[in-house]
């Protein structure tokens, strides 16, 4: 029974406390805080092509908000020198029914082109939310037309290739 007897003249000696397993294991050398790890690269990377592809699509909407509103201006001029015609036509009347509609597109180009790209994206979804149906069956136009255009170019093609 040695082993039971306690010496009386050694100090007892405290226990020291272990630091815990977790406390340890999240600690890291300061350069490895310094670096981006793989998934802050990705975020980091995923942001920067979504800004860059924003910033293109806004440079294309621009780009066509230009165009339409040359476009609208022609249909305006166009509708416009045939309301003399329609007059000597048909009568003063119709002229000046064409006269009013090639007023509203002008009117329609003017707005167009004053406002910036967000403004024109609050317009477009406020009247989709007020006439949906408008909206679907001017889509289903719009979608008719240029397939519609995009069938006579390939003829044209083709008949140009012949």
């Amino acid at each position: 029974m040695a082993d039971d007897t306690v010496i009386e003249n050694q100090p007892a000696r405290p226990k020291r406390a272990k630091a815990p397993a977790a406390a340890n294991a999240t600690a890291s050398p300061p350069e490895a805080a310094a670096q981006p790890g793989p998934a802050q690269a990705l975020k980091d990377g995923a942001s920067k092509l979504g800004k860059q592809a924003t910033d293109k699509a806004r440079a294309y909407a621009e780009d066509g908000k230009a165009r339409a509103g040359g476009a609208l201006d022609e249909l305006a001029k166009m509708m416009t020198d045939a309301a003399g015609q329609v007059d000597d036509k048909v009568g003063a009347q119709y002229g000046d029914y064409a006269r009013s509609a090639a007023g509203a597109i002008s009117n329609f180009s003017d707005s167009i082109k004053s406002k910036d790209i967000d403004g024109l994206i609050a317009d477009a979804r406020d009247f989709v939310r007020k006439s949906p149906a408008v909206a679907i069956g001017t889509a289903a136009a719009l979608g008719f037309v240029v397939a519609r255009l995009v069938k006579a170019g390939l003829d044209s093609d083709r008949d140009a290739d012949a």
